[in-house]
């Protein structure tokens, strides 16, 4: 069941997705224009380096990360945020197990089915 342009969206109605190794993810809610994603990780789980053309702001709701953009890396722990400009190279470290509270500007096409 798709999510986009619901007011309200429930964690215990949506179901987690890998997103790597150590890595899981439960898509929100959304519309054209913004998006809010849940990642999870276990301590040690690497977030590759990468880019996309989207806005990303994120809030660390749990854990301990190293996150690195465009080549500066600094350690964040729970209630600490980042931004990343688009196409920003960025990646995350778990230091400890973790979630991170993603919203990114337009919405990431990407992270969802096909007519979604």
């Amino acid at each position: 069941m798709t999510r986009k342009g619901l007011a309200f969206a429930f964690d215990r109605d949506i179901a987690w997705e890998a997103a790597g190794e150590g890595i899981r993810r439960k898509v929100l809610t959304y519309n054209s224009g913004v998006m809010m994603v849940r990642v999870a990780f276990e301590a040690g789980a690497i977030g590759t380096a990468h880019s996309h053309p989207h806005v990303q702001c994120s809030l660390v709701e749990q854990g301990v990360f190293d996150v690195t953009i465009d080549g500066r890396t600094e350690r964040l722990r729970q209630g600490d945020s980042f931004l990343v400009p688009p196409n920003a190279v960025h990646g995350a470290v778990a230091i400890e197990a973790g979630v991170l509270l993603d919203v990114f500007t337009p919405m990431r096409d990407d992270f969802v089915a096909a007519g979604a």
